[in-house]
């Protein structure tokens, strides 16, 4: 889990077609206007270029570089608000990674694409398999992976979307370094020589949120199945089922209530790496990403954001609270309160897009193993 991550905001938000005015302009006025006062048309399109810094454990210190892209197709704002993001790091122990994130609607939102993209050579705490496994990590995990997740969804009838699901994963110079004895007590699991997986399906989504990253109202569901089978290149041979649910209601003008229903299940031979993975920034807050693993999950959580704070001296201060709970398990009979685990915690936002309504985060996250610290633009969920 990172101990440390320090974003530092020095890009400007750029007004794409404003491009050329900034040879008529001195960079700090454009600065000031477009990142701070978000002088730009609601309508234009808008870049954010920052660079990163991060500590972890298992990386040292990391260097990177994010950008956030956003805009509304044809420029018109009865669209949904589409929005772009990458990020690429390198760190001191000679890892690096390119990520890309999208959920982009087409005019009139007639078509949703929403994926994600990660190549990376980064290590992994494993933890085992199951809830009963050690709090510290049994062996550290070096690997190269590459990780590509596209939904082509089409519009059948207002919010309700179809269509077709693929996800590539490989995994490659796969090397498990045991801690102390570890490796005679444990077995390798499925994937430990590396793999290919290509995963092949389908997804009904109901989406009706106008901006993916601050919902002030609306419902998101989407029902997945993805089918991985050697006969069109997959290692292995399973199936994976997705449910992942999400409510926003508004409380008063400004306050929203914000809660999430997810589960996965997955049948056949499951490699390590597409288990169902517990924790990370976005759902159970302050868990490693992975920290707890097994064939199937089910998590909830809940989140109330003041957006923002009526403070008499500014209205770009929000906050959140937030509460989560969890568990993995092979089996239906191994489900029962004593195997779920919980996290909460709070967190500050900051609005970046004023006119888009889009805020920048900071959590702190509280579990009975530790904390996490989580920057990012756009909300957990």
């Amino acid at each position: 889990m990172r101990i440390l991550k320090l974003i530092l905001i020095v890009g400007a938000a750029i007004n794409l077609p404003a491009i050329n005015n900034i040879q008529a302009q001195s960079f700090a006025r454009q600065y000031w206007n477009k990142l701070v006062n978000d002088t730009s048309d609601v309508a234009n399109p808008q870049l954010l270029v920052y660079p990163t810094l991060a500590y972890a454990p298992e990386t040292s210190w990391e260097f990177g570089l994010s950008s956030l892209y956003v805009y509304y197709a044809n420029r018109d704002t009865s669209n949904r608000l589409s929005e772009i993001n990458g990020f690429t790091f390198l760190t001191l122990e000679n890892q690096y990674g390119l990520w890309f994130d999208h959920a982009i609607y087409s005019d009139r939102n007639t078509w949703f694409f929403l994926g994600r993209m990660r190549l990376q050579s980064f290590p992994l705490f494993y933890h085992g398999i199951g809830m009963q496994t050690p709090k510290s990590y049994i062996a550290q995990v070096e690997v190269n992976q590459i990780a590509i997740k596209e939904r082509i969804l089409r519009q059948l009838h207002n919010n309700l979307f179809i269509g077709f699901e693929i996800d590539y994963q490989r995994l490659s110079g796969v090397n498990f370094i045991w801690e102390e004895s570890n490796e005679a007590s444990f077995d390798f699991p499925l994937g430990s020589n590396g793999l290919s997986s290509i995963g092949l399906g389908f997804g009904l989504v109901h989406d009706d949120r106008h901006n993916v990253l601050n919902v002030r109202k609306g419902l998101f569901s989407e029902q997945a199945i993805l089918h991985y089978d050697a006969l069109w290149g997959s290692t292995y041979t399973f199936t994976s089922y997705l449910s992942d649910t999400r409510l926003y209601r508004p409380i008063g003008k400004q306050n929203v209530l914000a809660m999430q229903l997810f589960g996965q299940f997955n049948t056949g031979d499951v490699p390590f790496n597409q288990l169902a993975l517990m924790g990370g920034e976005s759902i159970m807050r302050g868990y490693y990403y992975g920290r707890y693993r097994d064939k199937n999950q089910v998590a909830t959580q809940i989140e109330f954001r003041f957006l923002p704070i009526p403070f008499h001296f500014t209205n770009r201060i929000g906050a959140a609270v937030f509460a989560g709970t969890g568990t993995v398990f092979e089996q239906w009979n191994e489900v029962n309160p004593s195997n779920f685990v919980f996290s909460g915690g709070a967190g500050l936002r900051f609005l970046l897009f004023p006119k888009k309504d889009i805020w920048t985060r900071l959590d702190f996250a509280f579990t009975k193993e530790g904390n996490g610290i989580y920057l990012f633009i756009g909300e957990a969920f």
